[in-house]
């Protein structure tokens, strides 16, 4: 949105917050771009939330000759939640925001069709699913037309892969999840899974999962290894199961008034922004876990990749979350997103047939 319009909303609504944060009209960047867009991410610098976010500014910054100005506030400086963050989006009080499909689901609960477990196969599959126009294009219109002001600009990653890591019990199977407690992000579809293997699923906030592992509220987790290890979960999870339930998109998005009210050269540039920022969040949670998984190991962390047996004896399992699902919010989404599966497992056989 022009600039002008965007501090005086911004002063208004927010002062209070950007005090709090040790920040000052004074101290915001000076008036010299016609245009200027915050984006929040409520991860800190070290995530490839930040790194895309970067990415994207210095893209847009840099092929629009300063035309266009972004700032990035990390770590929820200007909104504490994704409630919070998602409501001064479509306020235009912020322009950027990125969310999972858990932070989505109060204003889009369909969405955890994407997250229902082992829809993905592998990491191309995926890649090329949230990528095609055949998901995302419908995502875009529902959220358009739900909120008038949300904008799916593009879907990358965070964090890679859901994988089940506990405190002292190795699962290898899902009768080994039984009588556990599983915490789960407050996501009705998370719960059902640890549910449908006999765990008891606790929803804990992220700014505690620390002190719950700790103090046994909880004995597990579901999270990719980039996570455990950046936040010392590991000074408690001692196993891992990459058994890859769900694969951890990021959705972001923009304010729909802020992108239209560019002139078209420039709102092209800022999707092309966008696209380098998808590449970017799914590249390096794969770079970063690298490192991430040898230091789990090193810290006394036992890793355990299912065999294809007990890959299908988890996949069995989860079969009832799909019937929940269906039965709670009805079979559309659930066959969008099946249907683009299939459309990228034919593209990519036909191009491997092509290769023989």
């Amino acid at each position: 949105m022009k600039k002008s319009n965007l501090l005086k909303k911004t002063s208004a609504a927010f002062m209070p917050t950007l005090m709090a944060a040790g920040l000052s009209m004074a101290a915001l960047p000076a008036l010299a771009a016609d245009y200027e867009f915050n984006i929040v991410h409520l991860s800190n610098t070290s995530d490839e939330d930040y790194d895309g976010a970067v990415v994207l500014k210095d893209y847009v910054e840099a092929q629009s000759n300063g035309r266009i100005q972004v700032n990035i506030y990390s770590g929820g400086q200007l909104c504490g939640n994704a409630t919070e963050c998602i409501e001064a989006l479509q306020a235009n009080l912020i322009q950027v925001f990125n969310t999972t499909t858990g932070g989505l689901s109060n204003v889009f609960p369909e969405i955890q069709a994407i997250d229902i477990p082992y829809t993905f196969p592998s990491d191309r599959i995926a890649e090329c699913t949230l990528n095609s126009e055949e998901l995302v294009g419908p995502i875009r219109k529902e959220l358009l037309d739900r909120t008038g002001s949300m904008r799916l600009m593009t879907i990358g990653n965070t964090g890679g892969w859901r994988n089940f890591a506990t405190t002292d019990t190795q699962i290898k199977s899902p009768a080994d999840v039984e009588g556990l407690k599983i915490r789960t992000i407050n996501s009705p579809i998370q719960m059902e899974l640890v549910k449908a293997m006999g765990g008891s699923p606790t929803a804990v906030p992220w700014a505690e999962v620390y002190t719950s592992l700790a103090t046994g509220l909880v004995e597990g987790s579901k999270n990719g290894i980039t996570d455990i290890m950046g936040m010392k979960f590991n000074e408690h999870i001692k196993y891992m199961t990459l058994d890859g339930h769900a694969y951890m998109a990021s959705m972001w998005w923009m304010n729909n008034d802020s992108l239209k009210a560019m002139p078209a050269d420039l709102q092209h540039i800022m999707m092309d922004g966008f696209d380098a920022l998808r590449s970017v969040t799914t590249v390096m949670p794969k770079r970063r876990q690298i490192e991430a998984y040898n230091a789990f190991k090193a810290s006394g962390g036992t890793i355990y990749a299912p065999t294809a047996e007990e890959k299908k004896q988890f996949q069995q399992a989860a079969k009832p979350v799909r019937e929940w699902f269906i039965n709670e919010y009805g079979a559309k989404w659930v066959d969008i997103t099946e249907s683009a599966v299939k459309s990228c497992e034919a593209q990519i056989d036909k191009a491997y047939m092509a290769q023989q």
